[in-house]
């Protein structure tokens, strides 16, 4: 069902009037339409189609009962406004705020209580000050960090107890240190060392214990290093060393 179908009710799903609207001047010059673009209407869609016409209208709502109100009026109003929603009790508009704020106060929500939002501004934090969030309770804000952090900083990461953290960070840490993340306790972290090992330094992870580790050994091992992977258990790792044979 198409959004313009649902019925026109208000956030607590009362009828809506148009003879009523504040706003039902608008309706005029096509600026509002009833289940179309509707700053009163409780679907979100509706509500940034109206601010989308009517921008300068925005500022306006920022205190809005409504949190769908005050979020999508968060993506329109002028940058300087946006202070006025840091501390707004919604996470949805905190969200949002977080996506438009300029550095200086987008570090202000680092340690907003919810991960969605912490996760928006390690997105956006610059690299610098991503240090900050390294030890965020939540995985996902840590792996975002991971994925932007100077690689100065990676190492403090090596250990991290979320596998996910840890396979950004054997993707992006200096060669030099990338060894020392060969006995990783997950063979997702180890099969990223495999692949970005030079073939000369694979030949210690021929018995890895994990076949989808060897079956990378295999593949990348220097030729004349295979040994044990032309044999090994797993049909897969067999058939990938000796394919280097031919």
């Amino acid at each position: 069902m198409k959004n313009e179908d649902f019925e026109a009710l208000d956030w607590q799903g009362n009828a809506l009037d148009c003879a009523l609207c504040p706003q039902r001047h608008l309706l005029a010059s096509g600026h509002c339409a009833p289940k179309k673009a509707c700053v009163c209407d409780r679907y979100a869609r509706r509500i940034d189609r109206f601010f989308s016409n009517n921008r300068a209208l925005a500022k306006e709502f920022l205190t809005h009962p409504y949190f769908e109100v005050r979020a999508v009026a968060a993506k329109y109003v002028e940058v300087f406004y946006l202070p006025r929603l840091l501390d707004d009790p919604d996470e949805t508009v905190r969200w949002s705020v977080a996506q438009r704020l300029p550095q200086r106060l987008l570090m202000q929500l680092r340690h907003d209580p919810d991960r969605e939002v912490r996760i928006q501004v390690a997105a956006r934090l610059e690299v610098w000050h991503l240090h900050s969030m390294m030890d965020d309770a939540d995985y996902y804000v840590r792996t975002v960090v991971a994925r932007r952090i100077g690689q100065d900083w990676l190492p403090r990461l090596m250990r991290d107890p979320e596998r996910e953290v840890r396979i950004e960070v054997a993707r992006r840490i200096g060669s030099g240190l990338l060894p020392s993340m060969a006995s990783d306790r997950d063979p997702a972290v180890r099969k990223v060392v495999v692949q970005r090992l030079a073939p000369a330094q694979l030949a210690i992870f021929r018995q890895d214990e994990d076949c989808q580790v060897r079956h990378a050994v295999a593949e990348r091992i220097d030729y004349a290093q295979l040994g044990p992977l032309l044999a090994d258990e797993d049909e897969a790792v067999r058939e990938a060393a000796q394919a280097r044979q031919q």
